[in-house]
């Protein structure tokens, strides 16, 4: 498991018996933890821009989870949530995860059972990461296209041939187009049409 993502674990509960009970479980297992009483206190204190896992009530006084979580979306926040709920919490957990939420666990929960769930929260938290890693990378490569070259780029993945691109692009020579194909293929780092195509659909660009 990636360190810095251990490191960004949190709880986030308004019942001080289950912040110190899960903080002093999870410290004696190695994880990093903070705890936060409730869910504004973690919203302005926490990185929420860095990947990890928040154990989140869902209810609390004040802002409930399903709040905090809806917060942590608008913000595209990377943060893997793993609810804690009471019995009669189970259809709104269950409608957190079919919206995007790793899990949830009734309380009181299995130590064991929690510590499994967490690493794999934490393992998917590490995936988000590096997907997000190498977006960013693509976009950086991305930008150093120009206007043109973009619009040839899209053409290309799109598998027309450089005398159809000169067409559609006119007034635009075929050499012209040759050198911004060249272009593109070079500061991507691509070889070919397909290797394009993927590019751009796995990076959305």
């Amino acid at each position: 498991m990636n360190a810095t993502l251990a490191n960004n674990l949190c709880v986030v509960d308004d019942d001080e018996a289950v912040r110190r009970s899960l903080g002093l479980l999870l410290l004696s297992r190695g994880y990093a933890v903070q705890t936060f009483a409730s869910g504004e206190a973690f919203l302005a204190s926490a990185d929420v821009q860095r990947a990890g896992c928040v154990v989140l009530d869902l209810r609390m006084e004040g802002m409930s989870g399903l709040q905090v979580f809806d917060a942590l979306r608008a913000q595209d926040s990377p943060l893997v949530v793993l609810f804690l709920s009471g019995h009669g919490d189970i259809p709104m957990a269950v409608e957190a995860v079919q919206n995007g939420a790793f899990g949830w666990l009734e309380k009181p929960c299995n130590d064991e059972r929690l510590l499994e769930s967490i690493a794999k929260a934490l393992q998917q938290a590490q995936d988000i990461a590096v997907r997000r890693q190498a977006r960013q990378a693509a976009q950086l490569l991305w930008a150093k296209l120009t206007p043109r070259e973009m619009q040839v780029a899209r053409l290309v993945a799109e598998g027309k041939p450089n005398k159809k691109i000169a067409l559609e692009l006119a007034p635009l020579e075929l050499r012209t187009v040759e050198t911004h194909r060249a272009h593109v293929f070079a500061k991507l780092g691509l070889s070919n049409s397909h290797e394009l195509d993927r590019f751009l659909r796995e990076h959305a660009l």
